[in-house]
């Protein structure tokens, strides 16, 4: 992940609860969504600060992070399939690492992986024994 992309979230929700707290005009609800948003904000970049490391590898299986700051790990056996999604949106396209482990799925994008979704799959593939 880009260094500055936490930066930019933790700005963005510092300048989110300053217009929230300089623009409500006594309106309770603007303050507190405001407030909110900002607040989810600061959590992500938070999560992208204390685990920037959304998927590893090694000979045994993956380790994937679950929820805020949980890990999950998943021995090659349990991987079914690992495959990218390509998506297009508005003119936008989007890929996805997809790694199925049966019971779960674990989705990961660009940002989450710090490289392209194809080059990672490929590095998965050719990581996996057998």
């Amino acid at each position: 992940m880009p260094p500055a992309l936490p930066a930019v979230k933790l700005v963005g929700a510092v300048a989110l609860a300053g217009l929230g707290l300089l623009l409500h005009e006594g309106d309770l609800v603007q303050l507190a969504l405001a407030l909110g948003a900002a607040a989810g904000l600061a959590a992500w970049a938070l999560r992208d600060l204390l685990v920037p490391v959304r998927l590893a590898a090694d000979p045994d299986g993956l380790t994937v992070v679950r929820g805020f700051a949980g890990r999950r790990r998943l021995p090659w056996a349990s991987v079914e399939a690992i495959t990218v999604d390509r998506r297009t949106r508005f003119g936008l396209a989007a890929e996805t690492l997809e790694i199925d482990a049966g019971e779960s799925l674990h989705l990961f994008g660009r940002y989450d992986l710090d490289a392209p979704p194809d080059e990672v799959a490929e590095t998965l593939r050719a990581a996996r024994p057998g």
